[in-house]
């Protein structure tokens, strides 16, 4: 800083928006960061005088967020030592610490002797008790550090709970007191700054500090005060009460939205030229598009500009998972709408008209009784217009609770009370009975020999569904339709094709039971066919590359989108936010699944007149393959 120097000193897979903040050692002799191997994080020091470098951890799973304790000694760290961060990012974390030697504690007797010193004769050469306290605490904050790398990990301690999840540790100390704040869950699953204590010759405490509610930890030490960013709100924590303190401040801001979204412009773009998957910008020379672009910027007048010119430009990628949003007060409309679903699907041709009911739809209730054929005639009490749109008596400004329809019955005249649903709703239900439809062509041409699973995307939500048809119909099957085609996506292949993996290595049995295969669940050791379409996509293609190249079974359909790259994202200051592909996914020789998708083994194509004539060759073709491997 005295001359404004700048010196690389290392380089590594530092990821831009992903990687821990660096920083220095108390003594300001090492650099410590974090660098990436295979996706997870390691905890490397650098010093700055002999230029060594040190990876301190080089485990295979994510050790991150490291900070240097005050008195040198430790390294605090955030982690799950048992499992990896990725694909699903960092997840019950605990708070750690790396002694950097083997320290002893301190002695009573040491401290005892200590109290009887006679200062005022005390020698220049150290005394006996001086060398052991010396000695005891060799890494002070003046002194060159010295690291130990033998049997480093074997050293590790956990400082928070070893439940709920913890992380971002800020360390303070005052004199031989050290002091550990981060948040945790532990207490009733509700996030909080706990502050766990080590003081000599006492027992380490874990305290919680109260009125401090946050998922984070951003604490400045300013001369001997503590301040935290709570909520949005800077607050004072008192340490020894364990108490935050809110501190009320009001400040007018005003906002000059040319300048801002001049700024935006600027932020996406540089993010993006540090964080984009592909060095190369698949040959696009993405400064020259910046200052292409740029001459525009000056000319936007709404937020809809800067969207359209975001997009354009990011569009030039020529790259998935990509997208800029933004919303603005100055946008808000004070009128919407909403769509009453209530489940009913209508005739094509008499549009007021009952054609049947959505299966688990607001009006496939018990207590009502709506048949082929009904006609509707009124809503809430309003006699229908039958020239009108239909729809224009289910949109409203917000989505009621509950609406009244009234159809007639040949003779008769039949009140119906629904709770409706939102159009997304209705929507998905239908999806589901598609599936139901599938099953049942499933068990119907194999004679419930094969068990058939249908994903719509790679979610949580979706993984656990899977998991449960594993456990159920497809446990006691001979056979495995795995349907991926429409899945759109998400985060959990190497979940399902760890699961599908599974083969038999054993048996056992009770006294006088029955032979019984370990695991308990042995997918591979049967059929399986893998479904997939042009409408496969993303982590569906992760999916399909995996199954092929695991020899897992066959692929029958179309090939999958070209549409995979593992995006993640930033928000700006303002909440507006763009995606981020950050990651790209390639085969084992090295080909981008972006580029090149994912082809069948057994190609089955399947238009538009198959689907309203309710065919699925594809699925049939599935059934066939498997019935014969079962003979």
């Amino acid at each position: 800083m005295k001359n404004k120097s700048v010196k690389t000193v290392v380089k590594d897979e530092l990821w831009g928006f992903q990687n821990s903040t660096p920083s220095f050692s108390s003594n300001g002799e090492y650099v410590l960061f974090t660098a990436k191997r295979n996706f997870e994080e390691d905890i490397f020091v650098y010093h700055i005088e002999n230029e060594k470098l040190i990876n301190l951890t080089n485990t295979g799973i994510t050790e991150n967020s490291p900070v240097w304790s005050p008195d040198g000694r430790y390294i605090y760290f955030t982690s799950n030592r048992f499992r990896p961060a990725y694909p699903f990012g960092l997840s019950d974390g605990r708070v750690y610490r790396l002694p950097l030697e083997k320290f002893n504690s301190e002695f009573k007797s040491d401290k005892y002797v200590k109290l009887f010193e006679d200062k005022s004769k005390e020698k220049k050469t150290d005394s006996l008790s001086n060398i052991i306290k010396k000695d005891s605490l060799s890494n002070n904050v003046n002194d060159k550090y010295t690291i130990d790398l033998t049997d480093i990990l074997n050293r590790i301690e956990l400082v928070s709970p070893d439940f709920g999840t913890q992380g971002d540790v800020f360390v303070t100390q005052k004199e031989d007191v050290t002091m550990a704040i981060y948040p945790s869950n532990h207490s009733e699953n509700e996030y909080n700054l706990w502050m766990t204590t080590y003081s000599p010759f006492e027992k380490t405490k874990t305290e919680k500090i109260e009125g401090a509610k946050t998922f984070g930890t951003f604490i400045v030490k300013s001369s001997d005060k503590y301040y935290a960013l709570l909520s949005g709100n800077i607050n004072i924590l008192n340490l020894e009460s364990k108490k935050s303190e809110k501190i009320d401040i009001s400040y007018i801001f005003r906002r000059n939205l040319k300048s801002e979204f001049s700024q935006m412009f600027t932020e996406t773009w540089a993010n993006v030229n540090e964080n984009f998957y592909n060095e190369t910008f698949h040959g696009l020379d993405w400064q020259k598009k910046r200052d292409e672009y740029s001459v525009f910027v000056p000319y936007i007048r709404s937020r809809s500009d800067l969207r359209v010119l975001i997009t354009d430009m990011l569009g030039e990628l020529n790259s998935s998972h990509t997208g800029f949003t933004s919303l603005g007060d100055e946008e808000k409309t004070f009128y919407s709408v909403s769509t009453l679903g209530t489940g009913i699907v209508w005739e094509n041709k008499d549009p007021y008209k009952v054609s049947r009911i959505v299966a688990f739809s607001p009006a496939d209730k018990r207590d009502i009784d709506l048949r082929s054929g009904d006609k509707l005639i009124a809503v809430n009490g309003v006699t229908l217009d039958m020239a009108q749109n239909r729809e224009y008596y289910f949109a409203k400004p917000s989505l009621d609770t509950e609406t009244d329809l009234t159809f007639q019955r040949k003779d008769s005249v039949i009140n119906v009370k629904i709770h409706p649903e939102s159009y997304s709703t209705i929507k998905n239900l239908l999806y589901d009975e598609w599936i139901a439809g599938n099953q049942e062509r499933v068990d119907t041409k194999s004679n419930k020999k094969i068990a058939y699973a249908h994903m719509k995307d790679m979610g949580q939500s979706e993984l656990n569904k899977f998991l449960i048809e594993m456990t159920t119909e497809a446990y006691n099957r001979d056979g495995l339709i795995l349907d991926i085609r429409y899945n759109n996506g998400g985060n959990v292949h190497d979940n399902v094709l760890q699961f599908l993996s599974q083969k038999p290595y054993l048996k056992w049995k009770y006294r006088e039971g029955a032979l019984t295969i370990q695991p308990n669940f042995t997918p591979a050791g049967k059929p399986i066919i893998l479904l997939t379409n042009e409408q496969s996509l993303s982590d569906a293609e992760m999916t399909t590359e995996g199954f092929k190249r695991l020899g897992l079974g066959k692929i029958v359909g179309t090939e999958t989108y070209k549409w995979i790259i593992f995006t993640s994202g930033k928000a700006l200051v303002d909440g507006s936010f763009y995606r981020l592909p950050a990651w790209g996914c390639y085969t084992l020789d090295g080909k981008n699944l972006e580029k090149e998708g994912v082809s069948p083994d057994i190609r089955v194509d399947m238009d538009f007149k198959d689907r309203l004539e309710k065919r699925d060759p594809q699925l049939d073709r599935a059934i066939a393959e498997i019935l014969n491997q079962l003979k």
